[in-house]
C-alpha cells in the first residue's frame, strides 16, 4: 500500500461538482492499493496516518501527529499510486489491486479509521474526483506499508 499524505490547513472533494468529503486542519491522504495489501496492511497504514509525526510543536519542529492536532483525515482512493512506471512512457496499472479489492479493503480502511479517529472524510471510490487542497508547507510525505 502506497499513501501519499500531504499536510494541509485544508481540503475537499468534489464529484461532478458537489463535494463529497472535506476537512480543516490536517491530512490529505491519497491512498494507492496493491494485490498482495490485506488486514494487516490496513492496520500499519492507519497507525502510521494517526501517528506520523508531521504537525509542527511550540518550537517548530515536527514532533505532533494527526491525533495530537485532532486534526481532520481525508481519504482519497488513487489507484494511480500504485502504478509501475519504471520502464516506457506509460504507465501500468498491472501493480494495482482489481477495483472489488481496492473497493473492499478501501471501505475497511474508512471504517477502522472512522472507529479511531473523530474527524475522517472521503472521496468516493472509482469516481472522477476534483481534489482541493491547501498544502501547508509544503509538507508531503510518501509512506509505504
Amino acid at each position: 500500500m502506497k499513501l501519499l499524505i500531504q499536510r494541509v490547513t485544508g481540503a475537499r472533494v468534489e464529484v461532478e461538482g458537489e463535494v463529497v468529503g472535506s476537512i480543516d486542519q490536517g491530512l490529505l491522504a491519497l491512498v494507492g492499493i496493491e494485490p498482495q495489501d490485506d488486514q494487516a496492511s490496513l492496520s500499519r497504514a492507519l497507525h502510521k496516518l494517526l501517528n506520523y509525526r508531521v504537525f509542527s510543536d511550540e518550537a517548530g519542529k515536527m514532533n505532533r501527529s494527526l491525533t495530537d492536532v485532532q486534526g481532520g483525515l481525508l481519504l482519497v482512493s488513487q489507484f494511480t499510486l500504485a502504478a509501475d512506471t519504471k520502464s516506457g512512457m506509460r504507465p501500468s496499472f498491472s501493480s494495482a489491486a482489481p477495483p472489488a479489492q481496492g473497493a473492499a479493503l478501501f471501505d475497511a480502511l474508512v471504517e477502522m479509521a472512522r472507529a479511531q479517529h473523530p474527524q475522517v472524510a472521503t472521496g468516493r471510490f472509482g469516481a472522477n474526483m476534483q481534489v482541493h487542497l491547501v498544502n501547508d508547507g509544503p509538507v508531503t510525505f510518501l509512506l509505504e506499508v
